[in-house]
């Protein structure tokens, strides 16, 4: 059992170090502006495409960096440090495209690979929300072959930038679960409505309309009736990403919090050598190191797996579940007490806290809530047993 960074794994890090580092100096535009300019996207993209981190999860031969799930966490722990969102310029195109045809890897996946294109995955609507079984955007043979998409989306993150939709529908009669890809400029799609949150995000997460929209059977993504296993693919490696981001922001707010202890007398010495604040920078330490090490675990166990095990992808589904159930929560416990050790400057939105503290939230939200994680997790245990959940995996070809 080897705990250390491999010679590779540490190169990764170092780079997603040094791309951060480069990405980090549009926090303050974007915190200013809801957003950044065409040059500075243009600045980030070259630098993406200089470290060789584009669309990580991507095989090399379509233009990705074809790295393991291990890598791809050790890369977003550190992309995860940035505030306003700014690591998702680093474009990931979204799992279920490992199932594109020949022709659409061509149309989509490789120019997304390169960051030429840009996909937004919509799913959730109105009345299904972390429940996405009950999605009611339908999908309507049209009797050539092709269908008819009417339903609407909503929080579709990028979906202002994005140029193709990755879009949940339910072909009838069947109502069979399906995913489709969807140019945003095929008459009928509209976007709706573009809300505020509490975040301020580098980009939107529009209301898009689907109106009559027609699209042909090559726009079928995986085949008719795939959508849920899809959907619940791409959920389990984007739970284990969420992990890995949010404990890196959790260490950026710590960093920052121990150097402004150090630095602030009250009643005539540092902060940090005040116990209250030392029990909170001791709390935060633990809730970072334990689950870096669960991600890791979880992250290395999906490397190792038999993808065609479908018991043992049920039950990564339940580790990943718990890996973003343990880390968003804990993130959240750790830029809280951040802002506290700040006091008023760290409720001020010029400080990265403060950002991180408010961008950390909906981690506890999307891609399942909290709640949903641990109606999963119990599922898991309820199903297969504690010990598939409680134990280390065997490496692959070992029993």
């Amino acid at each position: 059992m080897e705990f250390a960074y491999s010679p590779r794994l540490a190169d990764l890090k170092e780079r997603a170090r040094a791309l951060t580092d480069t990405i980090m100096q549009f926090e303050d535009e974007c915190e200013r502006n809801n957003g950044i300019s065409d040059e500075s996207h243009a600045t980030i993209k070259a630098a993406v495409l200089a470290s060789g981190l584009q669309a990580i999860n991507t095989p090399v031969e379509y233009g990705g960096a074809g790295l393991t799930v291990l890598e791809q966490a050790v890369v977003q722990d550190e992309l995860g440090k940035l505030t306003n969102a700014l690591w998702d310029t680093v474009w990931r195109p979204a799992n279920p495209l490992t199932h594109a045809t020949p022709e659409q890897r061509e149309r989509y996946l490789i120019p997304g690979a390169r960051g030429d294109r840009r996909d937004a995955v919509a799913i959730s609507e109105a009345n299904a929300g972390s429940d996405f079984s009950a999605a009611s955007t339908t999908a309507t043979p049209d009797g050539n072959g092709g269908y008819i998409i009417n339903g609407e989306k909503w929080f579709v993150t990028v979906g202002d930038v994005a140029d193709y939709l990755i879009v949940l529908a339910n072909v009838e009669p069947e109502h069979a679960a399906t995913i489709f890809l969807i140019d945003v400029d095929t008459p009928g799609v509209k976007i709706k409505h573009i809300p505020r949150y509490t975040h301020t995000f580098v980009y939107e997460h529009p209301e898009f309309t689907f109106e009559n929209v027609r699209v042909g059977a090559d726009a079928v993504l995986g085949g008719i009736g795939q959508g849920h296993d899809l959907t619940r693919d791409w959920f389990t490696e984007e739970r284990l990403m969420i992990g890995a981001r949010t404990i890196g922001a959790a260490e950026r707010a710590l960093t920052l919090a121990v150097d402004w202890a150090r630095e602030r007398v009250q009643g005539g010495e540092p902060l940090i050598n005040r116990q209250l604040i030392q029990g909170m920078i001791a709390d935060s330490v633990v809730d970072i190191t334990t689950n870096r090490a669960l991600t890791h675990q979880v992250a290395w166990e999906f490397d190792q797996a038999d993808p065609n095990d479908a018991e043992l992808r049920k039950t990564l589904h339940a580790k990943a579940a718990t890996v973003k159930l343990a880390a968003s929560e804990a993130s959240n416990r750790v830029a809280d007490r951040a802002v506290q050790i700040f006091g008023g400057r760290g409720y001020i939105r010029d400080y990265p806290v403060e950002r991180l503290w408010r961008e950390l939230r909906v981690d506890r939200i999307w891609e399942g809530t909290s709640e949903i994680q641990r109606l999963v997790i119990a599922n898991e245990a309820n199903k297969r047993g504690l010990d598939n959940l409680l134990s280390f995996r065997y490496a692959a070809g070992e029993k």
